[in-house]
């Protein structure tokens, strides 16, 4: 499984690739808009530290202007994906940018056949989000567990990316059920560290080194 950084927080980024597990990042409008920085400059050193996808998302609606901010996010490097909102001019874009050799991201996916129209039209990842579901009394992982399904029916190229990720259990339930990406908020990066077990034992042991007197150098 892959592992998204779900941030636009150059600080957060920098501090969870320098564990060496992260793959990409995912931003949205809403994210960048906390940063209170321009939009390419912020980009543009995402792309330094991260050498991996970067899901940059368009804010036009209607075919033509996601078009046009689609094109001009992807030229600005190899490593930028256009993440598109799942509405009908999103998909008739996509299907143009997919020709083009665009990879796109399309988000805001709710439902099994939303992400099955997705993958149709090509795109490279579909986001389905969890914990929004969740919040609404739906069980999001079963949504996960719907798409899997059908895109290993049909051999969809088009990867998993689990998003709106809550907590730790999101993201153990997404393994298991084959998904290809889990975008994590860094929240929930550090919750995954979290174990009484963990700190109890480490504890434990620094406390037993000390009483030992013992010299590790």
């Amino acid at each position: 499984m892959k592992f998204f950084i779900d941030s636009a927080n150059i600080d957060e980024i920098r501090d969870a690739a320098s564990m060496g597990v992260l793959d990409g990042v995912t931003t949205n409008p809403s994210l960048v808009s906390k940063e209170g920085r321009n939009y390419r400059e912020l980009l543009d050193e995402i792309l330094e530290v991260v050498d991996g996808p970067i899901s940059a998302e368009v804010v036009a609606t209607d075919k033509e202007g996601i078009l046009k901010e689609g094109r001009a996010l992807a030229a600005i490097h190899e490593n930028i994906v256009v993440k598109i909102p799942l509405i009908p001019e999103g998909i008739k874009a996509l299907n143009v940018l997919s020709d083009e050799g665009i990879k796109v991201n399309v988000t805001l996916c709710f439902s099994p056949t939303q992400a099955l129209i997705a993958a149709k039209a090509g795109a490279a990842y579909i986001s389905p989000f969890v914990g929004r579901l969740d919040d609404i009394s739906h069980d999001g992982m079963d949504l996960i567990e719907q798409i899997v399904t059908i895109y290993d029916n049909y051999a969809f190229d088009t990867e998993v990316l689990v998003a709106s990720i809550r907590h730790p259990l999101h993201l153990a339930q997404a393994a298991e059920m084959g998904a290809d990406v889990a975008t994590i908020p860094y929240s929930t990066i550090t919750k995954i560290f979290k174990h009484p077990l963990t700190d109890s034992g480490l504890e434990r042991f620094l406390s037993d080194w000390k009483e030992s007197g013992q010299q590790l150098i």
